[in-house]
C-alpha cells in the first residue's frame, strides 16, 4: 500500500511539473477575427454548429418549461370535485 502511494506521488509530481508543460498555439487572434466579423450572425451563434445546437436546445427547454408551468398553474387553479 505504501509503495502505491509513493508511486502515485511521483506520478502526480511529474504531471504537475513545469518541465513537461505542453505548448499550445495561440489562436486568440483568429477567434477575435471570427467574432468581430460583421456578417449579420448574432455573436452567440458565431461559434459554429455546437453553438446553434446549444441555443436550440436551450430555447426548446425554456419553451417546454414555460408551457409546463402554465399547465400546472391551470391545474392548481381548478378546484377538485368532491364526491
Amino acid at each position: 500500500m505504501w509503495r502505491n502511494l509513493l508511486g502515485l506521488r511521483q506520478i502526480s509530481q511529474r504531471t504537475i511539473s513545469t518541465a513537461s508543460r505542453r505548448q499550445f498555439e495561440n489562436r486568440v487572434h483568429e477567434k477575435q477575427k471570427l467574432f468581430q466579423e460583421d456578417n449579420g450572425i448574432p455573436v452567440h451563434l458565431k461559434g459554429g454548429i455546437m453553438d446553434a445546437l446549444l441555443y436550440r436546445v436551450t430555447m426548446g427547454l425554456a419553451v417546454f418549461g414555460t408551457a409546463y408551468v402554465v399547465y400546472e398553474l391551470l391545474v392548481a387553479s381548478m378546484p377538485k370535485k368532491q364526491k
